[in-house]
């Protein structure tokens, strides 16, 4: 029952204007390897999606015991990323559950991936469990029974999996505040984030 956890990096960053929003750092640490720790905290195995040009990202993580993925046609966009992913989940022995934690949502924490762990556990491994925020809002990570996974082989363009959830009930877990579906795309978005951390509680 133990899931996989896959952080799907393959993506261009291109909303950042030349940057790259998954080695901007926090509190020194680039963000692709603090979402990475923040899954390998839960104790779960966790597999990175990296495209095949990024030995930045690549460095990011080569230290830390996880499994790395190339993914050749990730320009394609989060469906192939994803297609990828399921593939690997399908060929191994015993088959996981794959959770999607995507990676740039800094405020998840591995007591959040924990919680939707077992809520997916509680509702007998079988359904599809995702993380919202408080207002109700999906966000990540979501968890996903290995039953459905043959339909991710099929995502295709940017396709984050919509498609291959069609008609299934989704059980949801409700994160305080935004945790769930604050990302940081942009600038601008790591700016106001940035600020945000700084002012007093």
């Amino acid at each position: 029952m133990t899931p996989l956890i896959v952080i799907p990096a393959a993506g261009a960053s291109s909303r950042m204007r030349g940057g790259d929003k998954l080695l901007e750092t926090i509190d020194g640490t680039p963000l692709l390897r603090r979402q990475a720790k923040t899954a390998l905290a839960t104790g779960c195995p966790v597999l990175v999606c990296l495209p095949p040009d990024s030995p930045k990202r690549q460095r990011a993580v080569q230290d830390l015991p996880l499994s790395t993925l190339a993914v050749n046609d990730a320009a394609e966009g989060l469906g192939a990323t994803l297609r990828s992913a399921a593939h690997h989940v399908l060929h191994q022995t015993p088959r996981h559950p794959m959770m999607v934690l995507l990676p740039d949502f800094p405020d998840v924490t591995d007591t959040d991936i924990k919680t939707v762990i077992a809520r997916f556990i509680a509702e007998g491994g079988d359904k599809v469990v995702r993380a919202t925020d408080s207002s109700g809002r999906p966000g990540t990570p979501i968890l996903i029974p290995p039953r459905l996974l043959p339909r991710f082989l099929h995502l295709k363009g940017d396709d984050g999996g919509k498609s291959a959830l069609d008609g299934e009930l989704v059980v949801t877990v409700l994160l305080l505040g935004t945790r769930a579906t604050h990302d940081l795309d942009t600038p601008e978005d790591w700016t106001s984030w940035r600020k945000a951390r700084l002012k007093p509680r």
